[in-house]
């Protein structure tokens, strides 16, 4: 199996809040997480309405936050915020490849093709903190834009202390298959990111040359296989039970009203290709409240666990 420190948790936005990450702590205490990506503007703002503007790290263990945004001052700030909340490291995103981060607002996947800005903020955020900074981003934005080596280079000039890397360009989006260049002499570690599934996966990625692999929509609906791939966890034995604990962490962090609707989505993830898993997600897409959506779940799964 696999170390600690060679199995991440990918960032991915609307799916790796706060209840989330610790279902994935029930299987894997100990694997580094990312945030959802968090806006520098929304949180030295602190606005009220987005929730993951308040979180606090200090008892979640190896998390980190990951930011994005195109004005220097206002990254910096907000590493310092989430250097003060107890995230273990801050990651900045440069690899968002949808249009209202990528090109609207100038951040994500932006910084591949703006190297000069990239530059900017990666020294604002390293000052700003006392805690390791990395980066997340793709191989370049389109085919006839693979720069990605230039940007980790000064990344690390920057002071950055490590970079994770998805197979694909920004251009891809997420289609076609993730495919990581292989890696001689790279001036930081570098984590593999894209379409990593199994424990070969891993260990194609690690045969590449990168320090880690780093598992994304995999996770979708199976949040152990992290701990599977760690050797520290199996898959349970009742997914009911898990997506029961999950909804419950939903209300707590949520609200009733708003995790009803937000686990729905959820609820697909669990049930996939399990029989009759389409009339399952039917009738958990007509629930209105807690209850009916337990008593869904339980029925489906054959479990008795009560929020």
């Amino acid at each position: 199996m696999f170390a600690n420190n060679q199995i991440f948790g990918a960032p991915m936005a609307g799916i790796t809040d706060q209840p989330f990450r610790r279902i994935i702590r029930m299987f894997a205490p100990n694997v580094p997480l990312y945030t959802e990506m968090i806006s520098c503007h929304s949180l030295v703002a602190a606005h009220k309405n987005c929730l993951r503007n308040f979180d606090r790290y200090d008892a979640e263990g190896n998390i980190g936050a990951q930011i994005f945004g195109a004005d220097v001052n206002l990254m910096a700030d907000a590493a310092r915020i989430l250097q003060d909340a107890g995230a273990a490291w801050i990651d900045i995103n440069m690899g968002c490849p949808v249009p209202k981060v990528a090109t609207r607002s100038g951040a994500g996947a932006n910084m591949m093709r703006d190297h000069v800005l990239a530059e900017k903020i990666m020294r604002a955020v390293v000052r700003a903190v006392q805690i390791p900074v990395s980066i997340k981003t793709r191989l370049g934005w389109d085919d006839a834009h693979r720069d990605w080596a230039e940007l980790i280079q000064i990344a690390a000039d920057c002071g950055v202390r490590f970079a994770a890397l998805h197979g694909r360009t920004r251009a891809q989006l997420y289609t076609g298959a993730s495919v990581l260049p292989a890696l001689k002499d790279s001036p930081i570690p570098i984590i593999g990111n894209g379409d990593i599934k199994t424990a070969c996966d891993v260990q194609n990625v690690l045969n590449l040359g990168y320090c880690g692999a780093m598992v994304g929509r995999a996770m979708l609906g199976r949040p152990w296989i992290l701990g599977q791939l760690l050797g520290t966890a199996h898959a349970p034995q009742n997914i009911g039970q898990v997506a029961v604990r999950h909804l419950g962490y939903m209300v707590d962090y949520y609200g009733e009203r708003n995790a009803v609707t937000m686990f729905r989505k959820h609820a697909a993830w669990y049930s996939s290709g399990a029989p009759a898993s389409n009339e399952f997600r039917i009738r958990v897409n007509q629930t209105r409240n807690v209850r009916d959506l337990c008593n869904e779940i339980c029925e489906f799964w054959g479990c008795e666990v009560e929020i």
